[in-house]
């Protein structure tokens, strides 16, 4: 793996302030906590959305939290994206799951990260009916960011596993994804040194890497025949935006079109920021995909 690129001091500073912003709102408690698996980190926060009496049943949106699959970040800090997505009407899955390793600010698990993210998936119609009755689930938009953005377009891509996978499914089990600046290919984040090399740590080093690539890299399992949104801040050095156009690019190499939307002048936190135009962007964006696959 390569030494990541210099990076200015006004573009760390200009990262730390966005990220400062983002993660200024106050944690909005969900409407209700479910549990899909026996450990603690193995559970979904639904917000319910806001609408008038009588509307027919909301598009569901899961969200998959960022952080670099670390212990350190768990799914609070995206609860504000959450409640700002169920005040446009949609209903909202905020899925936690098991992230860190045994040594200190290593990233992810396998593969119980991967574990978690699929039984969460399968879950999820279960656990809608029972505690978001006002969600339609057959409408299930995937979103995550950062790592989650790698985990969301995992999610959808799990008919295209390698045959004998634990975690293969017959066909997709959500209608479309829309990634925000996702670390969606493993070999050019690494190029990169993206998150300290959060991939390779989150699939086992080096010893481990291509053997295992074949089973998470988003690039590794295009074409999914998912509807797939990227939105990436132009300004990004958190996931570099080659990350993106990369995945963009392979997919279209497989005779797939991903939607690519670009956002000047934003950096990696603005997309989950609520008080971001930014964010505001994403929104539409899932609003317009829903009425694409709906």
């Amino acid at each position: 793996m390569t030494g990541a690129p210099a990076v200015s001091t006004d573009a760390e500073a200009r990262d730390g302030a966005e990220q400062e912003s983002a993660f200024s709102h106050p944690f909005v408690e969900p409407d209700a906590t479910a549990s899909y698996g026996g450990h603690a980190d193995q559970v979904v926060d639904f917000y319910a959305p806001r609408m008038a009496p009588g509307e027919a049943k909301a598009p569901l949106v899961v969200v998959l939290h960022g952080g670099a699959w670390r212990a350190a970040y768990d799914r609070r800090h995206v609860a504000p994206f959450a409640a700002f997505l169920a005040r446009r009407a949609f209903a909202v899955a905020s899925v936690e799951y098991r992230r860190g390793g045994a040594e200190p600010g290593a990233a992810g698990r396998w593969p119980q990260t991967f574990d978690d993210v699929a039984a969460a998936m399968d879950a999820l119609p279960r656990l809608v009916a029972d505690v978001l009755p006002q969600a339609d689930s057959r409408r299930a938009v995937v979103v995550g960011h950062s790592a989650g953005g790698h985990l969301a377009l995992w999610a959808a891509a799990r008919h295209r596993l390698p045959e004998g996978s634990p975690w293969w499914r017959p066909r997709p089990s959500v209608a479309g994804v829309v990634a925000l600046a996702p670390i969606a290919d493993f070999i050019k984040a690494g190029e990169l040194s993206v998150c300290s090399d959060a991939a390779l740590q989150l699939l086992g080093g080096p010893e481990r890497f291509e053997e295992r690539r074949p089973s998470a890299d988003p690039v590794a399992l295009l074409p999914t025949g998912v509807p797939t949104t990227v939105v990436q801040g132009d300004a990004d050095i958190v996931v570099p935006a080659e990350v993106a156009e990369s995945f963009v690019r392979a997919a279209a190499e497989v005779g797939e079109t991903v939607r690519l939307i670009q956002v000047a002048d934003a950096g990696h936190f603005p997309l989950i920021d609520p008080a971001a135009d930014a964010c505001a962007l994403v929104a539409e964006e899932i609003t317009r995909l829903v009425t694409v696959v709906g």
